[in-house]
């Protein structure tokens, strides 16, 4: 295979909250604007050391997350860079009001993160399981999505994330993941990453979950004689409209993945640059209009099809649908 990237070798998983955690502490020691805030959640997202190294930057608003954002689009409104941070579920679906009106309407610097994205949230069940997050973002007018896919990428791109004006929402997978980057990689807000060069077809992943299995994917497809460029899209908005674009010409056909419903999250915004200036065939892969359950990670994803296995026999329909008229 031809990686375009270097990749680690026998690096251990690491905790993306951890780094999370770390990295925002670090970066006030260096910045008074930042704060974080909580919704008694620290330990969960990896920012109980926060709180130890900056109590007089840290803020526990309690079990009221849509709160927690509104003081967190006043604290903007003074100069301060916040950051708060809950489950995935709350901080789209609860917060939503807030987020939209008091951090994006009035052109606040609000950093919102998720964590525990779609099956990731595992034995929270059905009810925490948000499959519809980066749908209501993508709603936002000029609000940027992000979803790293190892410790590294989140390394990088967090003081992107910081000193670029204006909110954001961070999707963050919280548990450990062996890193795909080595630490020389760089990375661009708002540029895909492409990870494997193939001339077959492109498939592109956002997250921690789905950028692993397409390269787990193109392993095997390689094995089979099909070539498959892999995409790590970690901004999904603004989506990279000149590399779909650029790839669709090069390989002839799309694979989308991601951790996340198929209607308005990746595999849309990806079809919606297709359809407007490269129409080629794709598949998208991911959640089928359906609510989450309880379970381990490795079932939800056998449940769902956020397999390697399942992106190579999607991968060889789109394969066949690339050699044949569409409505054939």
């Amino acid at each position: 295979m031809n990686y375009a990237i270097t990749r680690p070798e026998g690096t251990d998983p690491v905790e993306m909250r951890a780094v999370y955690g770390s990295l925002l502490a670090d970066m006030a020691a260096k910045d008074e604007r930042i704060v974080v805030l909580d919704a008694d959640l620290m330990r969960a997202n990896g920012t109980f050391d926060y709180r130890e190294r900056f109590r007089d930057r840290w803020i526990d608003v309690g079990v009221a997350e849509a709160n927690m954002v509104g003081v967190a689009a006043g604290l903007s409104t003074t100069g301060m860079i916040p950051f708060p941070a809950t489950f995935t579920c709350f901080a789209a679906r609860r917060t939503f009001d807030q987020f939209f009106i008091s951090a994006n309407y009035a052109r606040q610097n609000v950093k919102l993160t998720g964590t525990d994205p779609g099956v990731a949230a595992a034995f929270n069940g059905g009810t925490h399981m948000s499959f519809e997050d980066i749908g209501l973002m993508r709603t936002i007018p000029g609000l940027y999505i992000c979803e790293p896919s190892d410790p590294v990428s989140l390394r990088k791109l967090i003081p992107q994330i910081t000193y670029r004006q204006g909110s954001s929402y961070l999707r963050l997978h919280r548990k450990a993941i062996a890193p795909i980057y080595s630490e020389s990689e760089e990375f661009e807000l708002g540029k895909g990453k492409v990870i494997v060069e193939g001339r077959d077809l492109t498939i592109i992943a956002t997250g921690a979950i789905m950028v692993a299995e397409a390269l787990k994917a193109a392993e095997a497809l390689s094995a089979r004689g099909v070539n498959a460029t892999v995409v790590d899209m970690h901004t999904v908005k603004p989506i990279d409209e000149a590399l779909v674009i650029d790839l669709a010409k090069k390989t002839g056909a799309i694979l989308t993945c991601e951790n996340h419903q198929v209607r308005n999250g990746l595999g849309s915004a990806v079809a919606e640059v297709l359809t407007e200036h490269a129409p080629v065939p794709q598949i998208r892969v991911g959640i089928k209009d359906e609510f989450g359950e309880v379970g381990t990670q490795e079932y939800l994803q056998q449940r769902f099809g956020l397999t390697a296995d399942n992106l190579v026999a999607e991968a060889q329909k789109l394969m066949a649908r690339k050699v044949q008229p569409v409505g054939a």
